[in-house]
């Protein structure tokens, strides 16, 4: 992880992915969205498959992105069916895959780039 105590954009959202990933996240991808739209420079979507998962992914986002700044709102952590952590510059929509497929927020942002997550976050990779 970064031991630094602030992050640029693309790193915060990077961490954002790796995060989800270490509580096995599926579907991880980050779009670079800055240069089209001002929400936000990158948008960071994950799904879980249960609400407990769901809850335990953007929990493990929250808490592990604590030492670099809060979050500037989270919705439906409760629920967790569709949080969402505002962090300014990045947005992280953390899913149940059913709930992802009816909103398809991939097919609103096809068109901005992605960024790659470096190997050594995906848990796929882990295991071997």
């Amino acid at each position: 992880m970064v031991d630094k105590n602030v992050l640029d954009s693309r790193e915060r959202a990077i961490q954002c992915a790796a995060l989800a990933l270490d509580k096995k996240a599926l579907d991880v991808r980050i779009y670079e969205i800055s240069r089209h739209s001002s929400i936000a420079d990158y948008l960071v979507l994950a799904n879980g498959r249960s609400d407990k998962q769901t809850q335990a992914i953007a929990d493990s986002v929250r808490q592990g992105l604590k030492k670099f700044g809060k979050a500037l709102d989270i919705e439906g952590m409760q629920e967790g069916r569709w949080v969402i952590i505002d962090y300014g510059d990045v947005i992280v929509h953390v899913f149940q895959e059913e709930v992802r497929r009816h909103y398809n927020l991939d097919e609103m942002w096809n068109n901005c780039p992605l960024v790659e997550i470096p190997e050594q976050y995906l848990w796929e990779d882990k295991e071997k």
